[in-house]
């Protein structure tokens, strides 16, 4: 497979270059994208994570916390709101306010408008902790893409969001 002129090859230039050569018939083109897409998202899951580490925190906790922070005053939200922005099962999604209650960073309240019904609320250490935790992610990846010029990174944004979209629709 042929580089760009100047631009190194990494891992899926050589893995696209060997099916071409073991199965030329085979438009192999797709991972060029996609395989690049798959191996940055596990990069960018290991990197998170140890972001998340260095606040006590796991991805799971983080995607739950930061679902109660984006929902505004009070912080707080429906189990069913939280699956379907987490998109976890019910059974998973208690699982996991249960041991965020424990440590302290969310709290069950009764829903004033059903009283069946329960509320999930970040505490003040919630918002605390995911608050730093938001600020270091997003130190970290401002630094993973410091090497793109903003037009590319608007570029890339925009194109990204062409592929996620038809995923999104389907949800």
């Amino acid at each position: 497979m042929e580089s760009v002129e100047n631009e190194p090859e990494d891992e899926v230039d050589r893995l696209v270059g060997a099916w071409r050569r073991e199965l030329p018939d085979l438009d192999v083109s797709p991972f060029e994208v996609l395989s690049r897409v798959t191996r940055l998202a596990r990069h960018l899951d290991r990197a998170r994570r140890l972001v998340f580490a260095t606040h006590d925190l796991e991805s799971w906790e983080f995607d739950v916390l930061t679902a109660l922070r984006r929902a505004g005053q009070p912080y707080e939200l429906s189990p069913g709101r939280l699956l379907t922005q987490t998109l976890v099962t019910s059974g998973t999604m208690t699982n996991r306010i249960d041991r965020l209650a424990a440590k302290g960073l969310v709290e069950r309240r009764p829903d004033p408008t059903d009283r069946r019904g329960v509320r999930v609320r970040l505490t003040p250490e919630g918002q605390q902790r995911v608050d730093a935790a938001l600020a270091g992610l997003l130190d970290h990846e401002r630094a993973l893409l410091s090497g793109l010029p903003a037009s590319d990174r608007a570029t890339l944004a925009r194109l990204l969001r062409r592929l996620v979209i038809p995923f999104d629709e389907q949800a």
